[in-house]
């Protein structure tokens, strides 16, 4: 016990810090608060425990030390060894990657000096007919918010009106919204744009089902190339002349990804971390695989196919949430490659109410590993694909970066560390709670260096967010009843900034329904982190409770509902 009071100075740190920006005797207040509450929480952890052992018969006690012994100890010990295996996996992924896509950076290898790229002109005597003939698919779903933004943006695309399709897919089952969105699209066809309304009798399928259904009309065996649009996706008039070139002139190239930008990176601080997140995944992961494997993931938007490639790898399937990612894979193994393109960029939206981000996160996360346990036979037995580019798609691609990661942030970082306090007997060395987490979070910080005062959120969040992805990583691998489950992301387009008041932006307002307003999973998390810390505090020889009390107040945060925004009906 004689070492608690230099542990308890954080807590003093903590409290007596919120006074730093308080007046006359609020800073004094504060201060002898946090001497309070840095003496109470170990004395009264000490007595609980001490109260506990007393109150629990002998025979009890005898059974627990037998049990704790003969199970309790090895099970954690494999689980520390299981976890520090897959951590030692993701680190050599993530620095591997994050040298490939430095490499590309230092060297300025862009994609037009690895693949042919020459502008597609017209010529005076055949006119547009150099251009080739390119389908422009919108995806809807009850968009209410931001279809004229997607359909005007597309509209506007410098290329010539005759050789291109345009074709808004509406899966709305909102009658108003399909008749607004009808309206839209009668509107520039009066202003001499190409562009047809489909709509379906069901929704089989979801998104795939659309996609595919859109391809099946007999105006599209005109086109070459199809480029999609997610509805809230606004591509800049020139991404058809940028974009298109590389599959004119390389016939191996299936699809050209662009990188996304955001319109409301600013919203609040979810958004920041949004952020944060996906230009890692752009600028790390979709570089580095398309530099060295001519493959990564398809991000369902934002990006032109070559139709015949669809056609080869088997058209749309439903199968899982992930038919982008379907896609690719099944592409990749009929031999077509996939560049990225850093600087073709589309704007879209970010989510920003938590039940939104949270659905989408299971979306992905569910379906990715969905993707592996329905594909790893089809991608082992295929024989016009090497052994190595096999292994990339098993190990590093599907395996270590949607399964591995997931796994390990959450087991690892959230319940194997803050457990191990209460057994002294398990020894996690400090490369593994120290040097990789702090590894890998600087290369992600060298990529998103304007963001840097954002990591330790980032931190914090994600792994919230982890408790969520290993959940979705299990339905997806045992195939549950959720497992095929889509919930299309809200997009609010103008809408929160025209709702929301200035001071409302970082915090979500209370929802008028209690079910909505607390997440109980979190909360019980939190509320377990918060024993841990408490404990090891008072009885801990290292400094864990310092992580665990911030991870606990992240839980707590999140539990609570102050997190991202919420719009009433006004």
């Amino acid at each position: 016990m004689e070492a608690w009071p230099l542990r308890a100075a954080f807590l003093m740190l903590l409290v007596s810090a919120a006074a730093a920006a308080g007046e006359g005797g609020g800073e004094s207040t504060a201060v002898n608060g946090a001497l309070f509450l840095a003496g109470s929480i170990p004395r009264g952890v000490e007595a609980m425990v001490v109260s506990t052992e007393r109150m629990l018969p002998h025979w009890y006690r005898v059974a627990w030390a037998t049990l704790r012994k003969a199970a309790v100890v090895p099970a954690m010990k494999v689980a520390v060894s299981l976890c520090l295996v897959l951590s030692v996996m993701l680190l050599v992924e993530v620095v591997f990657m994050s040298f490939v896509s430095l490499a590309v950076k230092l060297f300025r290898l862009t994609p037009e000096k690895r693949y042919k790229w020459e502008t597609i002109s017209a010529d005076l005597e055949t006119g547009s007919s150099d251009y080739p003939m390119v389908l422009v698919q919108i995806p809807m779903y009850n968009e209410k918010e931001v279809y004229k933004l997607s359909i005007g943006a597309t509209c506007g695309l410098s290329w010539p009106s005759e050789r291109m399709i345009i074709q808004v897919l509406d899966d709305s089952t909102d009658p108003e919204i399909k008749d607004l969105v009808e309206l839209e699209c009668k509107i520039w066809a009066s202003k001499g744009m190409n562009i047809t309304y489909e709509v379906r009798d069901n929704r089989k399928g979801y998104k795939a089902g659309a996609l595919k259904e859109g391809m099946q009309h007999s105006y599209v065996e005109q086109c070459d190339y199809v480029v999609i649009f997610d509805a809230d996706f606004q591509p800049e008039s020139d991404f058809l002349m940028r974009a298109i070139p590389f599959l004119v002139h390389n016939p191996k190239l299936a699809l050209v990804q662009a990188r996304w930008e955001f319109v409301n990176p600013y919203e609040c601080l979810m958004t920041r971390i949004q952020r944060m997140t996906l230009d890692y995944h752009f600028k790390v992961e979709q570089e580095a695989g398309s530099s060295t494997y001519a493959f990564f993931g398809f991000n369902g938007t934002g990006g032109v196919w070559r139709i015949s490639a669809i056609k080869d790898a088997g058209g749309w399937n439903d199968r899982t949430t992930v038919e982008d990612m379907d896609l690719a894979v099944r592409a990749s193994l009929q031999g077509w490659k996939f560049v990225y393109v850093g600087d073709l960029k589309v704007k879209s939206e970010l989510p920003s109410s938590f039940s939104a981000y949270r659905h989408q996160q299971h979306r992905w996360t569910c379906g990715a590993a969905n993707l592996l346990r329905k594909s790893v036979f089809e991608i082992w037995m295929t024989k016009d694909v090497s052994l190595w580019k096999k292994l990339y798609l098993l190990y590093s691609f599907l395996f270590v970066r949607k399964v591995v990661a997931h796994i390990v942030t959450f087991t690892l970082y959230c319940a194997v560390i803050p457990a191990s306090v209460f057994i002294p007997e398990i020894s996690i060395p400090a490369w593994a709670v120290v040097y990789i987490p702090t590894t890998i979070t600087f290369l992600n910080a060298i990529r998103n260096f304007s963001s840097i005062h954002v990591i330790p959120f980032w931190i914090l969040f994600e792994n919230v967010m982890a408790m969520h992805r290993v959940k979705a990583t299990i339905v997806g691998l045992c195939e549950g009843d959720s497992a095929n489950e889509w919930v299309v992301t809200e997009k609010l387009g103008g809408t929160i900034r025209e709702k929301l008041l200035p001071d409302a932006t970082l915090i979500e307002k209370a929802s008028p329904k209690f079910s909505h307003r607390f997440y109980f999973a979190e909360l019980g998390f939190a509320v377990f982190l918060f024993i841990c810390a408490s404990y090891n505090l008072t009885y801990g020889e290292d400094y864990y409770f310092i992580y665990i009390y911030l991870q606990s107040i992240a839980f707590f945060i999140v539990g609570l509902g102050y997190v991202g925004t919420f719009i009433s009906s006004f």
